[in-house]
């Protein structure tokens, strides 16, 4: 029986531990419920699961054998939306896996399993690392800090994130290209203090909604006047806020928002001119503003090695027509998105795939972080595969 085979084998557990978490769906680093079962899970299959930092769980396979260190991650936490589908395990929490990361957790539990029943096979050691808070680009660098990394030094990473809403067929992998493949993220709040007063008069108050109306505008011009037509820069508001009622002028103003790029260097040169434009526009207003950064998270970064192993070894186990190579799919090979296993492939070699487990032109019309977002359980078993399957081979490979 091949590897695929015994993964299809589990198929059903799979589903059943993915209806679990995603009626349980729990956001940031706060998943008692999430963290629990999935250490239970664990316990069962005969690991001895260490918290290592809030909600991060990580367990071993192998060591048996003398060799080189395989990281296997999958994300835990899901997203504060309401969720609009009507699947019948629906979220019974107010939070939505909406961003498939219980397909993720279920996969590394079907992997987890595999593993135990391939253990005297395995040539080295295999860390399965069960992370919370990727959503708020936090718990990856609080698993790192923990040691995750360390005692066993990891010599190679791997992760799988799915993909809905896209017109491709259910079941392929992406073929990952060596360099950046997802954006840096930095998250900024701006701050506009004026002086509050009433609506009738409002000549003796300062208005922060003026500026700060502006100071939305001009950041857009970041973008379209002060960087290169070609480079890769996103700056979006999300939120803004300011005022309370119809007959009063707000003392304060402010807005959230993000920042994308795949340069440190653009990175460094638009918060400058976000915090030079500003206080700017606010001066000339009569008000002040604060600019505030943080949730800072780099590019995720494969590496040439681990990528050429990973897509040969994923031919070896699926075949060759069941790859798509990245660059087919996301011009470049990149994706604007971010994702804090950034914070593992700045410390060791590493590889980034998708799987993609919804085709928009059969029912899975709406994308990750949509209300409506649905996701095709049918390809978890492959998932696991690859997972156990990288594992196995490149340490085989690397032994």
């Amino acid at each position: 029986m091949t590897l695929v085979q015994e993964a299809q084998g589990i198929q059903g557990l799979l589903v059943d531990h993915r209806h679990y978490l995603h009626q349980h769906a729990e956001t940031g680093m706060e998943l008692p419920v999430t963290a629990a079962y999935v250490k239970e899970q664990l316990i069962k299959m005969g690991y001895e699961p260490q918290e290592i930092c809030q909600s991060g769980l990580l367990a071993i396979a192998g060591g048996k054998k003398p060799g080189k260190v395989v990281l296997l991650r999958a994300d835990m936490d899901a997203l504060p939306i309401e969720e609009a589908t009507e699947v019948p395990f629906r979220s019974e929490t107010g939070n939505m896996h909406a961003c498939g990361h219980d397909l993720h957790t279920s996969m590394l539990l079907g992997a987890a399993r595999l593993l135990k029943e391939h253990e005297d096979e395995i040539e080295g050691t295999v860390k399965l690392m069960f992370q919370p808070a990727e959503e708020t680009l936090s718990g990856a660098k609080a698993m790192v800090a923990a040691g995750i990394l360390e005692n066993p030094s990891v010599d190679i990473a791997m992760m799988i994130h799915v993909a809905s809403g896209m017109p491709l067929p259910a079941g392929k992998l992406l073929k990952p290209m060596a360099g950046a493949l997802s954006a840096t993220s930095d998250w900024f709040e701006i701050r506009i203090q004026g002086k509050g007063g009433h609506g009738a008069m409002p000549n003796m108050a300062i208005d922060p909604l003026i500026p700060a109306s502006t100071i939305h505008l001009g950041l857009q011009a970041i973008n379209s006047r002060e960087t290169g037509a070609g480079d890769a820069i996103v700056v979006t508001v999300g939120k803004y806020c300011g005022g309370t009622t119809a007959n009063v002028i707000s003392d304060t103003a402010s807005m959230m928002g993000t920042i994308r790029t795949f340069s440190n260097d653009h990175r460094a040169f638009i918060k400058k001119r976000m915090t030079e434009i500003s206080e700017g526009i606010a001066a000339s207003y009569r008000c002040t503003a604060e600019v505030i950064f943080s949730n800072g998270c780099p590019s995720v970064t494969t590496t040439a090695d681990a990528v050429s192993s990973f897509n040969s070894i994923m031919a070896d186990l699926f075949g060759e027509e069941d790859l798509i190579f990245i660059d087919d799919v996301l011009p470049g090979g990149k994706m604007m998105g971010s994702e804090d296993f950034a914070f593992v492939t700045e410390q060791v070699p590493s590889v980034m795939t998708m799987l993609v487990a919804g085709d928009a032109r059969k029912g899975y019309a709406f994308p990750m972080h949509h209300p409506k977002a649905i996701f095709d359980e049918s390809v978890l078993f492959r998932g696991s595969a690859a997972y156990v399957g990288f594992a196995l081979e490149w340490l085989k490979r690397n032994a």
